[in-house]
């Protein structure tokens, strides 16, 4: 691990490390040392620049939930120490809502929920990331819904003119990291999937996803095999039938005592033109910021001809960023 410290034996015990040492350590002031004074940190609700916003918002959200843990499921990664490297880590956080907050008056509630964090790291440092937490899910579990809570935020804001917008490609800012992952078969056949469902080619998940399939859907949702992964992928997808399909960014690796697995960074951007998962058409213009994790093992889909198929998905993106932009645009606050 050249340019890092010595404590840490590999990549993903950095990146495990310095998660629990930052939130359940307590580490805040490790944030100048572990995040880079210039960051970008791109999340579907907007865009923030440099460690001080990083250590802020850290602050206000073991504030509301001073239990917070982040249990670190997966670290899926590409690059070398010498030229940086990318983690794709897959986080399940635990948290009561004790205090006031973004989400509300303190209700009390125990909390579950998914957060994936793509983070280019460099020198003992990350300068670049990207951080989808499943807000959909936490809302739904204080007692709101998304569309509910998007609505509440804006006004909490100050209004449609003064409040936070939402992440879009427009308002980006290109930090140090370019790559775009690794090359690896398994990377390879997860965009080829996601690329087939977006294209309308809904019959590829029986054919590739295990009818054991477990499946971890934005808003919390558990579901399994071919028809639960249908539903979702569905749903999105009539939401948006005409917005553009882009990958950002694919990851496979296969190591030893692990299945085979892959990390996917996508978007859709384009108008909210069809019936699905949000409700009514809007004609809103809409960017969804997604990311999908999966694990493979040796059973297949329907047709017998693969030898492999999809045993666990995480797909993840914020259902309140994609609320908001809705509410936004519709004057529905």
């Amino acid at each position: 691990m050249q340019g890092f410290d010595p404590k840490w034996r590999d990549f993903p015990d950095y990146i495990f490390g310095i998660t629990q040492e930052i939130w359940e350590g307590r580490g805040l002031s490790t944030l100048t040392q572990y995040y880079a004074p210039d960051i970008v940190v791109r999340m579907p609700g907007g865009i923030s620049f440099g460690n001080q916003g990083v250590i802020a918002a850290t602050m206000a959200t073991l504030s509301e939930f001073p239990d917070r843990r982040l249990l670190g499921e997966d670290v899926i990664w590409s690059g070398s120490p010498e030229a940086g490297m990318l983690s794709s880590h897959r986080i399940l956080s635990t948290a009561t809502h004790i205090g006031d907050g973004v989400f509300g008056p303190a209700t009390g509630k125990a909390l579950r929920y998914r957060v994936i964090a793509d983070c280019h790291a460099k020198d003992n440092a990350i300068d670049d990331e990207w951080l989808i937490r499943d807000n959909g899910a936490i809302a739904r579990q204080v007692g709101s819904t998304p569309r509910d809570f998007a609505r509440a935020q804006i006004v909490r804001e100050g209004g449609p003119e003064t409040c936070t917008k939402p992440f879009t490609p427009a308002i980006d800012r290109p930090g140090p990291y370019t790559g775009r992952g690794n090359s690896s078969e398994w990377g390879a056949r997860l965009a080829d999937m996601v690329t087939r469902i977006m294209s309308a080619d809904v019959a590829g998940i029986a054919q590739v996803y295990d009818r054991a399939a477990n499946l971890f859907y934005p808003g919390g949702i558990e579901s399994y095999s071919h028809d639960g992964a249908e539903r979702f992928w569905m749903g999105l997808r009539a939401a948006f039938p005409s917005a553009e399909f882009t990958i950002h960014h694919v990851i496979g690796r296969d190591d030893p005592i692990m299945p085979p697995r892959a990390a996917l960074r996508w978007s859709l951007s384009g108008k909210h033109d069809g019936w699905g998962a949000f409700g009514p058409p809007t004609g809103t213009e809409v960017h969804v910021m997604a990311a999908t994790h999966v694990e493979f093992g040796p059973w297949g889909g329907t047709d017998g001809r693969h030898g492999w198929g999809i045993r666990r998905e995480y797909t993840l993106f914020d259902e309140t960023a994609i609320w908001k932009q809705i509410a936004l645009h519709t004057g529905d606050t």
